[in-house]
């Protein structure tokens, strides 16, 4: 089994939908991504073995293929698109970081593309030859009953987990409060004459206050708005990691993939899933919650972030050191690779080790962990 490095992470700055990004093609947001990370890397397309992509709310068609000509990659590289909601752009990591330690592939590009402002309009056939029926999401699981809403279900975390709406408020202002003060340049590729998270603000308790009910304590400030975005990573065998950094002169570079896990949870409280997730990757890494340098959890909704938070003895302190999905907005199936991408740069400035960890519908979450070399 080979290990993986992380020799580079790249992303799109977020911008909600109908924004700055909303006359991009799915393909034409992940592509650039693809081609600056191989240059950064002196990487040339033709050792690339595979692109994985997360993506949700597309229709279809293979994004990953899409992408991959796109960037000029060879028309060998098959591309490989994923849907598991949210998770998918963290998934796409963890079968990129597979392919390798199983020796299937040396030079993986993995991560997620997700455009809220492009996604197809969803008809279901009626099969007794009547009008399409609209429908706004499918369902994520066989039981109407145990298949809430998002909003809904982020209601019921709350209640259970006993998180005041002014619990989440606040940690929404300070997930805006550090997104503004956090310096991302080397993370971000500027496009559309966008080079930073356009949704990020100075969100105030007032304007918390004010913010509409969505239901019960989960309002427009304390849940993450529906944005475009993309994100990648570039992941190689620590063989191709030591041949390139001798070829210049320097160790093999880059972060160390330690592991990875996704697990599902109760369908009906899908925001608690990454608990688990989380516990399985440090388990299986040898690692310890309170021994990690910085944790990048995804914020769809302040509550989900604050229960996974305790569940999985996080310290608050070192969660989403640059701001979160509160003060950016949600991809869907991009946001676990934004993550990543966060998680990347954190751990160059800081250090250590750490973890990104995701929850998604129908009681799902992922988490990855990653150290610096």
């Amino acid at each position: 089994m080979s290990g993986v490095r992380i020799l580079g992470a790249l992303r799109l700055p977020v911008a909600p939908r109908g924004g700055a990004l909303s006359r991009h093609e799915i393909h034409q947001l992940g592509a650039p991504l693809l081609r600056r990370l191989l240059d950064d890397a002196g990487l040339p397309p033709e050792a690339v073995d595979e692109v994985v992509v997360g993506n949700a709310l597309g229709g279809g068609g293979n994004p990953a293929r899409l992408a991959a000509l796109a960037a000029g990659l060879p028309q060998r590289v098959a591309g490989l698109s994923i849907d598991r909601q949210c998770c998918g752009g963290l998934d796409a990591l963890i079968l990129g970081a597979a392919l390798i330690g199983a020796g299937g592939a040396e030079a993986v590009l993995a991560g997620g593309i997700e455009s809220y402002s492009r996604r197809p309009l969803r008809l279901r056939t009626d099969p007794g030859g009547g009008p399409p029926v609209a429908y706004d999401r499918p369902p994520f699981t066989p039981w109407p009953d145990r298949d809430p809403g998002m909003d809904a279900a982020a209601a019921a975390l709350a209640a259970e987990a006993g998180i005041a709406r002014a619990a989440q408020d606040a940690w929404a202002i300070d997930s805006h409060r550090k997104a503004r003060a956090a310096r991302m340049h080397d993370e971000i590729l500027p496009l559309a004459g966008l080079d930073r998270d356009a949704f990020t603000r100075a969100l105030s308790p007032t304007l918390a206050a004010r913010a509409p009910v969505l239901c019960g304590p989960i309002t427009a400030a304390n849940a993450a708005v529906a944005a475009d975005g993309a994100a990648f990573c570039l992941m190689v065998s620590d063989r191709l990691a030591a041949r390139l950094g001798a070829r210049l002169g320097a160790g093999p570079g880059g972060v160390v993939w330690r592991g990875g896990a996704t697990l599902g949870d109760r369908p009906e409280m899908p925001g608690l899933a990454p608990v688990a997730a989380i516990g399985a990757v440090l388990d299986r890494a040898g690692l310890r919650a309170d021994r990690l340098a910085v944790a990048e959890v995804m914020e769809a909704y302040a509550v989900q972030a604050l229960a996974c938070i305790a569940g999985a003895g996080l310290d608050p302190a070192i969660v989403n050191p640059g701001g979160g999905g509160l003060a950016r907005g949600h991809p869907v199936g991009a946001s676990g690779a934004i993550n990543a991408v966060r998680l990347f740069h954190e751990l160059r400035r800081r250090g250590g080790t750490g973890i990104a960890a995701i929850a998604a519908a129908g009681g799902l979450g992922s988490a990855v962990a990653m150290a610096l070399s």
